[in-house]
């Protein structure tokens, strides 16, 4: 049995945050899109999606908030693409736990 002395709620609700940004279709859907496209912007996204600008927004949002998408400005568009590190150990981490 393992036994744990000390455990780090911090370090563990990060964790359970990112892979519930993660545990929506959407997501899943976007993050396939940027891996073959490399960065796309909202407009791009949320047509080969077919849902609402705003919709795309939102996840597009919560994505980059948990650290796993970056953006950046290019004049008036913004273009999201995948932290490569960050999914890479967020796939490390579950493929541990199975």
């Amino acid at each position: 049995m393992l036994k744990i002395d000390k455990i780090n709620l911090e370090k563990l609700d990060n964790a359970a945050d990112k892979l519930r940004s993660l545990a929506h279709p959407m997501r899943v859907e976007i993050i396939q899109m940027l891996y073959t496209h490399k960065k796309m912007n909202v407009t791009e996204i949320y047509k080969k999606l077919k849902i609402e600008q705003a919709s795309a927004s939102h996840h597009l949002n919560i994505l980059k908030i948990r650290g796993i998408l970056e953006s950046r400005r290019s004049g008036k568009k913004t273009y999201y693409s995948i932290r490569e590190e960050a999914l890479a150990r967020i796939i490390e981490c579950v493929d541990l736990c199975s």
